[in-house]
């Protein structure tokens, strides 16, 4: 296994390990006006543009505080339902370079803002690994760390798509799993309150607007259209600035990706993060790992893929992997 740093173009000055402010008095209004990180800035990291904090019943993203982080640490920060577990798992075949694995990818790569496990537990996970750390979050990027040494990855997807591959999700959740587990793991002077149940709907079209009409503010993680582009958002704006640029993002520390792409070039898709990411990937070995990243095969080993399986929060384990298409939304609106 070949993982090598590339050399990648920093300002000189950016501060490392600046960690999101814990109980930090930012408003939504202010995290979104610090997003754009115009590239005529002396450093594009110090101006204030992190430090929200991101909080619901079922993530924190005041658990960053004290994480230690190492050279070549990778971040995957993106939406729900925009292929996070994918991503986690072309990174682990990319790092690993096989597609057999000594535990699950959940011990491996844990989310590592979710309320379900206690925090030190979450960093002792990550403490103990000694290859090339990829670390799972669903916080924006304004809400994360800066740090000089880590590579971050966010996935975009057609919105509709998330909005109707989120109802199946919600669907196949064992709620009382999850209460039990969090219960377990409060840390002190933390509790648990979880949001109040979403209106009937007469069907998948007036979820979907409850979904586009969500007012809850992007730091309540609320799972909807406002936050899933408020997080899309924040990387955008990173990459590209404010200056016309050329499709694709040209910061080295950064990498967005496209579900979309990866349907329909996932070799291609696996072969630029792996050049990105600096990671030598012996030709014989693409054809496994390429097969391993389909969809079909990860739904087939969902037991030991899936997050969570082992606290049992799914009523199907190979129903994590839902559909994993693009356009089903037009299913629902355009009758």
């Amino acid at each position: 296994m070949a993982n090598k740093r590339r050399s990648r173009s920093r300002p000189s000055s950016r501060r490392k390990a600046r960690p999101a402010a814990n109980g930090s008095a930012v408003t939504t209004e202010q995290c979104a006006r610090s997003l754009p990180v115009p590239r005529t800035a002396p450093d594009p990291w110090a101006v204030p543009w992190r430090g929200c904090n991101y909080h619901s019943f079922l993530t924190d993203s005041a658990r960053w505080n004290g994480f230690e982080f190492r050279d070549g640490d990778i971040i995957i920060s993106t939406p729900a339902k925009c292929g996070t577990t994918w991503t986690q798992m072309i990174c682990a075949l990319l790092v690993f370079q096989t597609p057999e694995f000594d535990r699950p990818l959940d011990l491996i790569t844990p989310w590592l803002d979710m309320r379900t496990r206690k925090r030190a537990d979450v960093f002792a996970l990550y403490e103990a690994q000694t290859h090339r750390r990829f670390i799972k979050s669903h916080t924006p990027l304004d809400g994360l760390p800066a740090d000089d040494r880590v590579t971050y990855i966010s996935v975009g997807r057609d919105p509709r798509d998330v909005s109707l591959s989120m109802a199946a999700h919600i669907a196949n959740i064992d709620f009382g799993k999850i209460a039990g587990v969090m219960t377990a793991a409060l840390e002190e002077g933390e509790t648990l309150q979880f949001p109040p149940p979403p209106p009937p709907f007469t069907g998948p079209r007036d979820a979907f607007l409850h979904w586009v009409d969500d007012t809850a503010p992007p730091e309540a993680v609320p799972m909807s259209l406002a936050s899933t582009v408020h997080h899309l958002a924040g990387f955008w704006a990173a990459c590209r600035g404010d200056t016309p640029q050329p499709p694709g993002c040209d910061r080295g520390d950064m990498v967005l990706l496209h579900y979309d792409d990866l349907q329909t070039d996932l070799e291609g898709e696996m072969r630029r993060l792996a050049d990105r990411l600096g990671i030598d990937v012996p030709e014989e070995r693409w054809p496994t790992l390429v097969k391993a990243a389909g969809f079909d095969e990860m739904r087939g080993r969902a037991d030991v893929v899936a997050p969570d399986t082992e606290n049992a929060f799914w009523k199907s384990n190979a129903g994590f992997f839902n559909r994993g298409t693009s356009g089903q939304w037009h299913d629902v609106l355009d009758r």
